[in-house]
This record gives structure tokens, C-alpha cells and sequence, in this order.
């Protein structure tokens, strides 16, 4: 008689309903359409949202990166990609990306992206970096108490 080992059967079968549960969530979060079928990037941008909330990295990355495509110029759509690429310690490429938008956008759109940046260099310990980046958002000198609050934070 033979012994089957019940382990790896077990594991293909979790990850078989994991998978399962995964085509499940973009089902259900496509819904009424799919969002490839929608053409503008508030869509893409709306549904990378909901599927990073549900830790969907890849497939959040693949929406805002198709957002862009469609709306290069929108500071929301950087930001929530380097926002992904940050959560998943991709620093180098958030900061690159950061630093792109914010070389193709007016100043006045671009405080958001300053601030994300600065986050991105706390989160790496540097200090100075963080401290220069706020320093170079158009909005550093008035007195906005959100920004007065992140240099309080690089203080501390």
C-alpha cells in the first residue's frame, strides 16, 4: 500500500481557492463593465483604487500606469502609483516617478507630489531629503497647516 502525502495535495488546493477568490474580487469589482472598456482615466484611476485597497499590487499598478497613458498630466494618477510603488519599498522608482510629474507639471499642481516625496524620504531615514522637498513645494511659505504639520514631523 502507498502513503500518499496529503501536503502538497492541501497547498494546491488552497491556492486554487485562492485564485479563486482573487478572479471572484476583480469580477465583482468590474462591475457593471470592465474597466479596459472604459476609455478615460478616472476609471482606471478609480479601479486601481479598489483593487489596491484589496492588496491587488500588480493589477493596481497596470491601472494607473494605463491612466497615465491616457492622462499624462494628471498629478492623482502619479501619485497613486507611487503611492503602490511605496507600499510595495519601491522607493527609488517612486521618487523617480515623482520626480517626473513633477517636472512636467504646472508648479501650482504639484504640492501633493512634494509632500509624497518627502513621506518617501522619512520612510527611508533621510531627514535632509525630506526637509528639501518640502522646502520645494510651491506651497511651503503659506502657512497651510497640513504642510506646517509634515515639517513639524521632519523636525521631530
Amino acid at each position: 500500500m502507498t502513503i500518499v502525502d496529503p501536503i502538497p495535495m492541501v497547498t494546491r488546493a488552497l491556492r486554487l481557492a485562492r485564485a479563486a477568490a482573487i478572479a471572484g474580487l476583480l469580477v465583482g469589482l468590474a462591475q457593471p463593465a470592465f474597466a479596459d472598456a472604459r476609455s478615460n482615466a478616472k476609471a482606471q484611476v478609480d479601479f486601481g483604487n479598489k483593487v489596491a485597497q484589496n492588496g491587488l499590487w500588480k493589477e493596481a499598478i497596470y491601472r494607473f500606469e494605463k491612466a497615465a497613458e491616457i492622462d499624462p498630466r494628471n498629478p492623482e494618477v502619479a501619485s497613486n502609483l507611487a503611492a503602490v510603488l511605496t507600499e510595495l519599498r519601491d522607493y527609488s522608482a517612486a521618487e523617480h516617478l515623482l520626480d517626473r510629474a513633477i517636472a512636467g507639471l504646472p508648479p501650482q499642481s504639484t504640492s501633493s507630489l512634494w509632500r509624497q516625496k518627502s513621506r518617501i524620504a522619512l520612510d527611508r531615514g533621510d531627514t535632509t531629503a525630506a526637509m528639501n522637498d518640502l522646502d520645494a513645494s510651491p506651497s511651503r511659505n503659506m502657512g497651510l497647516a497640513g504642510l506646517n504639520h509634515e515639517v513639524a514631523n521632519v523636525m521631530l
